[in-house]
Parts: structure tokens; sequence; C-alpha cells
């Protein structure tokens, strides 16, 4: 996996991640108006339903796979259906996130992510999507670094699959959870991370979700899957805090 350089390095900020940063207006005036409407297939390590959405710890059973500990290890592949970040064009852009929560995230600190960019995205969209991807997941991280590779992505109402570099360095494979009928289970009311707006999580649990690169490689298979469709914008965002003594 090829390592980028993307104008700036990756910034932690104390309440958000910001991958790399866009860059700044002419003049020094405020970010460009932003909104990303996209789709996420998305596993982790955890048990069927990933209970990292209602505690602030990930599920105790991972000993089962001989290494003890909590984590919950995760890939999130985005597809952007519609979105712009100033004059630039997000519609179709792919990008994937994967990574390990940690044992306790109740402080806000995270353990490790990378950040993907498909191939075919412009150092535009890249820095566009990592601000982006900076309110989406408002959280700090004690590693934090950006890649890139060609990205497949598919989803369908029974089966959702997306792959980085064929499956060479990540997979994530979906199957719909079988519920009364054939319409999909989905769990709705439910808060995604940093996202005012979701449509549900379809309930689809994995069938293989493998980060194959770097020096923290996992494969799980029949643990937590899901698709959700996120909906978000610059102007979501509250007013920045004022600065003291004004």
């Amino acid at each position: 996996m090829q390592r980028l350089v993307l104008g700036v390095a990756a910034v932690l900020f104390s309440t958000a991640v910001v991958v790399a940063g866009a860059p700044a207006p002419a003049g020094g005036g405020t970010s460009p108006a932003w909104n990303m409407n996209a789709t996420i297939i998305e596993a982790c390590s955890c048990p069927m339903f990933c209970q990292c959405y209602f505690n602030t710890s990930p599920s105790g059973e991972h000993g089962a796979h001989g290494e003890g500990g909590h984590y919950c290890r995760f890939n999130n592949a985005f597809k952007v259906n519609r979105g712009s970040f100033g004059d630039v064009k997000l519609d179709g852009a792919k990008f994937w996130v994967a990574g390990d929560l940690g044992g306790d995230f109740s402080h806000g600190l995270m353990d490790w992510a990378i950040v993907t960019f498909d191939r075919a995205t412009s150092k535009e969209q890249r820095d566009a999507i990592a601000t982006i991807v900076g309110s989406v997941y408002p959280v700090k991280w004690n590693s934090l670094t950006t890649a890139e590779g060609d990205m497949s992505w598919t989803a369908g109402k029974d089966e959702a699959r997306a792959l980085l570099d064929g499956g060479k360095t990540a997979e994530v494979s979906l199957k719909r959870f079988a519920g009364m009928t054939d319409e999909p289970i989905v769990i709705r009311n439910l808060k995604y991370w940093g996202a005012p707006r979701n449509d549900g999580f379809v309930l689809m649990p994995n069938t293989v979700e493998a980060f194959r690169a770097g020096s923290k490689p996992f494969e799980y298979k029949g643990t937590n899957g899901f698709m959700i469709t996120i909906d978000t914008a610059s102007k979501d965002a509250g007013p920045a805090p004022k600065k003291a003594g004004k």
C-alpha cells in the first residue's frame, strides 16, 4: 500500500481527526461549505450487533480468537452518492477507513486508523474527504495514516462487497441477516458517530472482514456487519467556540 503525502501531514485536533487538511481559501477565509451523502459497507470484529454503538468499550468475547483483551477492528468502505466541497464534486468518490477502536474509548481516544483513498480520486477530492471524515468521526487516534489503492464497491439488497487492491489489502463481504420477510432488518433512530442523519443500520453479518496490509493485519468471519447511508453537511456543525476574553 503506497503511503501518500497530501500537501500536509496527518493532523490530530483536540476534538476531531483530520487526515489531511483541505487547502485554506485565498485571503484566509473560512473553509468552503460542504455536504456529503454516502453509503458505507461496514464490518468489525464484534459479535452481531456491535455493542460499541451503545457502550464505551467493545465486547469482551474476543478472547475466543486466542488473543484476549478488548478491541473493535473494523473496515468501513465508503461510496459517496452525492456531495461537494466548495466547487469540488464528490459524487461517486470511494474511500476506506480501517483500524481498531481499542479497548476503552470513553474519553474519545481510539487506537489506530488508516484512511485509504481510491486511486481514481483527485488530490482536491482527497483533501475534501479528509475534512469531512473528521466531522463524521470526531475523535482522536493514537495513530493515523493515509494510503491509496484500487477500490471496488458493490452493494445490493441481499449482499454487499468491497475490496482494496482486489482483496490483497482489505476485504469486506456482507450477507443480509434473515428476517421474518424478504425485507432487510433495519435498526433505526440510532446515531452513527458524528453524522446527524442516517437511513438506518441494515443488518448484514460479514462472511469475511479483513485488513491484510501493514504491521497489524486482521481477519474475521461471521462477525458484525451492516450497511448504512449517512448524510452530513458543514451547516450541521455548531458554532466555533469563542476565544478567551472575547
